[in-house]
């Protein structure tokens, strides 16, 4: 083939769009990050766009690998948002206490817990012996207590110095199990889960009405046994307060 018969199939090609093209419609990564309500009609399909690979996700699931939570076990990891979108892990407390609280603010039995409680108390023990507490509120979009909003203003109304992380697909809290707000979880500085259950023995969470008539905080309890570095003599006890407001 000469030259100029070179040059005429080279040209057909690009005049065509064989050759040197750029694909049309390619893929662009969205900067904005979409709704978690879906306000689209019913039947309507709409796309999804994608976050930000700069931005963490509102919710990283439980790592799949540690399992559901269980007694004497590693407590699973996790990853969640606070209430002022930073990301927390448990990972990061490796070698401390760790204090997880299920909470809701608008259930009576944490307010009373915190307002009346034994909440206030346990909190003291645990910043006294270098523990880190972290609330967790599970609540679904719409149900009761949800929100990054809610979440803050009840912080500040209690001057609670630590985190609040939304768990709002819920899957944090079934991976642990939760069922009440608040049910209480205390893991040692190895990351094994040694306590679940109540805060106290008390179930209208105002340390009025104890069971057989003795007051007995089980955090309390619990968290001075794994400073004195002993087996925790109550591992376990029945949560009272509301429900863990989930999603379907």
């Amino acid at each position: 083939m000469n030259r100029n018969v070179s040059l005429s199939f080279a040209s057909i090609l690009l005049a065509t769009g064989i050759l040197g093209c750029t694909p049309s419609g390619g893929a662009t990564e969205s900067s904005g990050v979409s709704s978690a309500r879906d306000t689209t009609a019913p039947g309507t399909v709409q796309p999804t766009a994608e976050a930000p690979r700069s931005m963490p996700s509102p919710a990283t699931p439980v790592d799949k690998a540690a399992g559901k939570a269980e007694l004497g076990k590693p407590a699973p990891s996790f990853t969640l948002q606070d209430e002022t979108g930073k990301p927390v892990a448990l990972d990061t407390f490796k070698g401390k206490v760790v204090v997880l609280e299920w909470f809701n603010p608008d259930c009576p039995f944490v307010k009373a817990s915190h307002e009346r409680g034994s909440m206030k108390a346990a909190m003291k023990k645990a910043a006294d012996q270098g523990a880190v507490w972290i609330a967790i509120n599970s609540a679904a979009s719409g149900k009761q207590g949800h929100g990054a909003a809610r979440n803050a203003e009840a912080k500040k109304q209690w001057s609670l110095g630590h985190p609040v992380l939304l768990d709002e697909s819920g899957t944090v809290g079934r991976a642990y199990g939760a069922q009440r707000t608040p049910h209480m979880y205390v893991i040692d500085a190895s990351g094994v889960l040694v306590y679940a259950g109540a805060i106290d023995n008390s179930p209208d969470g105002e340390r009025g009405s104890p069971k057989d008539g003795k007051m007995v905080s089980h955090v309390e309890d619990a968290l001075d046994d794994v400073a004195a570095k002993r087996a925790v003599r109550v591992q376990s006890t029945e949560a009272y307060g509301c429900s863990v407001k989930y999603g379907s």
